[in-house]
C-alpha cells in the first residue's frame, strides 16, 4: 500500500493546482495573481479584494467550447446568415419594440444623428430586442477566457479589468453581472469596456442600465455609432453593378470605404440604379454557395456598423433589417429612407 502511494505521489502533486482551481476558483492561478497586482498598481483596487473575487470565479468549460472556432468551419453563406435575421418574427418584434420605445428612439436619433430603424435593428440582431442576453456569470466567463484561453487572453484580461472597474464605478460586486459567454451585457451586448466608454444614462435616472432599461440601451447604441463616425443623412449601402470582375486593389480594401465614384467607375463598378453619390465606398461581396455573388457598395455608415461587429455579413443584416423595419412602418412620410 505504501509503495502504491509512492508511485501515485507525482501524479497527485501534478494534479494539486488543478484541484485547487476547481475548488477555489482562480485565486491561486499565476496569471490571476499578476492580474490582481496590476489592478492594484494601475487602478488602486486592492489586490486582496480582487483575488477574493477571483476565488469565487469558476472555470466554465462551456464557455471554452463556445469561444473556440469550429475545427472544420462550414462554407460561409450570406443567404443562410440573412435568413436568421430578415424574417417575420424579427420584423414583428422590431416593430413592437419601436412602438414601445417611440420617444426614446426619436430623442436618440435627434441627439446622435443615427436613424431610429438602425438602432432598433442593432438591438434586434444582437439580442432579439432583449430576449436573448445570456445568463453566464461574467466573472466566470471572463476569468475563464482571460486565464485559460491563450489565443485571446489579452483581450479578455482587458475586459475582466474593465469588469472590475465597471463594478467600482457602479458600486456593485463584480459577481453581480450576467451576460453572454464572451462577456457582453444587456440589450445591446456591450462588453465592459464599451459600457465604460460609450454607455449613457439616457433617461437620466442616475444609473446606466443596459440589462433592464431599453432607453439606456437605445441611447448607448446611438452614442456608440455616433462616436465611431456615423454620418447623419448619408447612405449606408447600395446595390452595385459590375461590368467586369473586381480588381485585386478593390478587393483588398475589404470593408474600408476607399474609392470615390470616379475610381469605381473606372473599374466598371456603379450603383445599380445609377444614383449619383459622392461618398467614398468599399465593394462588399456577399457569397452564398450555388448562387451568384451579391455585390454592394458600402459607405462610411456601413463601415461604422462593422465597428460594432467586424463582419460585412453582420453589417448588411443590420442594414437590411433596418430597411425592412422602415418599410413595415410605412406609410410614414416623416421617416428618411435608408439607401
Amino acid at each position: 500500500m505504501i509503495g502504491s502511494c509512492k508511485r501515485w505521489a507525482p501524479w497527485l502533486t501534478a494534479l494539486l493546482p488543478s484541484l485547487a482551481l476547481a475548488v477555489g476558483g482562480y485565486a491561486e492561478h499565476p496569471k490571476a495573481l499578476a492580474f490582481a497586482q496590476d489592478l492594484q498598481a494601475r487602478h488602486g483596487i486592492d489586490a486582496a479584494a480582487v483575488l477574493a473575487t477571483l476565488g469565487e470565479a469558476q472555470r466554465n468549460e462551456r464557455v471554452l467550447k463556445l469561444i473556440v472556432p469550429p475545427g472544420r468551419p462550414g462554407v460561409r453563406s450570406w443567404a443562410r446568415y440573412r435568413a436568421r435575421f430578415i424574417e417575420p418574427s424579427r420584423i414583428e418584434g422590431g416593430l413592437a419594440f419601436w412602438q414601445e420605445n417611440t420617444l426614446s428612439l426619436r430623442q436618440a436619433s435627434e441627439k446622435f444623428g443615427v436613424p431610429e430603424e438602425v438602432i432598433v435593428a442593432i438591438i434586434g440582431v444582437e439580442t432579439f430586442y432583449g430576449r436573448n442576453t445570456g445568463n453566464f456569470r461574467l466573472v466566470d466567463a471572463l476569468s475563464t477566457l482571460a486565464f485559460d484561453y491563450p489565443p485571446r487572453a489579452a483581450l479578455f484580461q482587458r475586459e475582466l479589468e474593465n469588469l472590475f472597474l465597471l463594478a467600482r464605478d457602479e458600486k456593485e460586486s463584480p459577481t453581480h453581472y450576467r451576460g453572454s459567454y464572451a462577456g457582453a451585457i444587456g440589450y445591446p451586448q456591450f462588453l465592459p469596456s464599451s459600457i465604460r466608454n460609450f454607455a449613457v444614462d439616457f433617461d437620466e435616472d442616475g444609473h446606466v442600465d443596459l440589462e433592464g432599461n431599453p432607453a439606456d440601451a437605445i441611447g448607448s447604441v446611438a452614442n456608440y455609432l455616433h462616436r465611431h463616425g456615423w454620418e447623419a443623412g448619408r447612405p449606408v449601402a447600395m446595390r452595385a453593378r459590375l461590368t467586369q470582375p473586381p480588381s485585386a486593389q478593390v478587393v483588398s480594401a475589404d470593408i474600408l470605404p476607399s474609392f470615390g465614384p470616379a475610381e469605381l467607375a473606372a473599374q466598371g463598378i456603379f450603383p445599380e440604379d445609377d444614383q449619383s453619390v459622392a461618398d467614398k465606398a468599399a465593394l462588399i461581396s456577399l457569397d452564398s454557395p450555388g448562387a451568384p455573388v451579391e455585390y454592394w457598395l458600402g459607405y462610411q455608415n456601413f463601415y461604422v456598423i462593422t465597428r460594432y461587429n467586424r463582419s460585412s455579413f453582420y453589417a448588411m443584416a443590420v442594414f437590411q433589417l433596418a430597411s425592412a423595419l422602415l418599410e413595415a412602418q410605412a406609410p410614414n412620410p416623416t421617416q428618411a429612407s435608408l439607401r
